[in-house]
């Protein structure tokens, strides 16, 4: 009796369980609706976008070098898109993602070549590069008056601290003139010695001006020198085509698994199918709560990862059945079998993990999605199928569905007739 409660209340909580994870699926929790699957962050191929390629000009460039020019290019394209990505590409070619804008074209005029950028003296001396500037950015504040003012903060490496310190001690009440690509950009006076890394550049700034300039900066001090290969608007209306047929794909797979669980399983059969749709709801969660860009690759982890979780209940119940062969009562062959089956799954998630963590760190773009949606999945997949699967069938076992012909379909055997 105190079994049978046992697992009914085993039953109640998982179907609480897949109540909740369903509902924050797909209404989300509170206001802001965390955790809901339209709030998951959407790659290039589904949002639509814009998509450029870069060469690098400068021959045989350093890892530091590419490393700093995507930092910074970075830091350039989040203006457009805080869900932008910029990733190396072989040797010396640098991909921008910008996912979900709204006018492509118009990003792709703003953002421009990535040029050259210098501080020069009135007498045409190189003082600084975009080298020397470790970042740039607007800033508001209030003059004496108390009336808001804008300025541009300047923050140096320790190189460009000694060199401006130099060039600021010997060109005090002159101006030293920002140049980019052969065009002067801002002619600050210096007020002062600067030495300690840090310098304000002020003015009559709008808001909108002070953050141009601070971008232009950032974009100039790039490490090598890049020319555009290619660049390509991805539409919005295709990516929501491919998006919904993906979501089409999965539930119809998902629906045939379920089907062909059960009906070859039986009973079990209709464990893995739960344990598969908590699979789902986790996996959809994960991808919100960690802010995991979601790609047509990454969507396909995801499907793979699925064929795993099912595979693994497939080698559970393979193992059960052929205890029940041998003759071994429901409730032992259960045991024995997830018991039995727990290293091949082990071995197999593991070796396919090990696989996905390469394709991470040697991979780059919707590769790393792939990836981090694969191994995503398989740890879900292991821990549906060895402990929420397992939790299960055995509340099934203590409610009263005992017979062996509810976990088992005996072949049926061919006898020959003698005449």
């Amino acid at each position: 009796m105190k079994n049978k409660r046992k697992g009914l209340l085993t039953i109640i909580v998982i179907i609480a369980a897949i109540a909740f994870c369903g509902y924050t699926t797909l209404v989300g929790l509170g206001a802001a609706h965390k955790g809901s699957a339209q709030n998951i962050r959407l790659g290039l191929d589904l949002a639509g976008g814009v998509s450029i390629t870069y060469q690098v000009k400068d021959k045989n460039p350093t890892k530091e070098e590419m490393s700093d020019t995507i930092y910074k290019l970075q830091k350039r394209v989040e203006q457009y898109s805080t869900e932008a990505s910029v990733y190396q590409e072989g040797d010396d070619r640098i991909n921008i993602e910008i996912p979900g804008v709204t006018d492509a074209n118009k990003i792709l005029d703003e953002l421009g070549k990535p040029g050259s950028l210098s501080f020069q003296t009135a007498d045409g001396e190189t003082v600084l590069t975009g080298t020397d500037v470790k970042s740039a950015s607007a800033k508001s504040g209030q003059d004496d008056m108390g009336n808001k003012e804008y300025s541009v903060e300047l923050n140096l490496t320790k190189l460009g601290t000694k060199k401006f310190a130099t060039a600021t001690q010997n060109n005090i009440g002159k101006q030293i003139a920002i140049i980019y690509d052969g065009e002067t950009i801002s002619s600050p006076v210096v007020r002062s010695e600067i030495t300690g890394g840090q310098a304000y550049i002020t003015g009559d700034f709008t808001y909108e001006e002070a953050d141009n300039l601070a971008s232009t900066i950032r974009i100039g001090g790039l490490k090598l020198q890049l020319e555009e290969l290619r660049s390509n608007v991805v539409g919005a209306q295709l990516g929501e085509q491919a998006l919904n047929t993906s979501l089409k794909a999965g539930i119809i797979g998902l629906i045939l698994v379920f089907l062909f669980m059960i009906f070859v399983y039986r009973l079990p059969g209709l464990a893995s199918s739960l344990a598969l749709v908590i699979y789902t709801e986790i996996v959809l969660v994960i991808l919100n709560a960690f802010d995991v860009t979601l790609t047509l690759p990454g969507i396909a982890g995801i499907i793979l990862s699925i064929g795993m979780a099912v595979d693994a209940n497939v080698i559970i119940f393979a193992r059960v059945r052929e205890e029940m062969v041998r003759g071994r009562s429901v409730k032992n062959s259960l045991k024995i079998g997830f018991q039995k089956a727990l290293s091949a799954i082990l071995d197999g998630n593991i070796t396919t993990l090990i696989a996905a963590a390469v394709l991470w760190f040697k991979g780059s773009g919707t590769v790393k999605g792939f990836a981090q949606t694969l191994a995503i999945g398989i740890i879900a997949s292991m821990f549906t199928a060895l402990v929420i699967t397992r939790l299960i069938v055995n509340a099934f076992y203590a409610v009263g569905l005992r017979s062996e012909k509810l976990y088992y379909r005996p072949k049926k055997e061919l006898s020959l007739i003698h005449i």
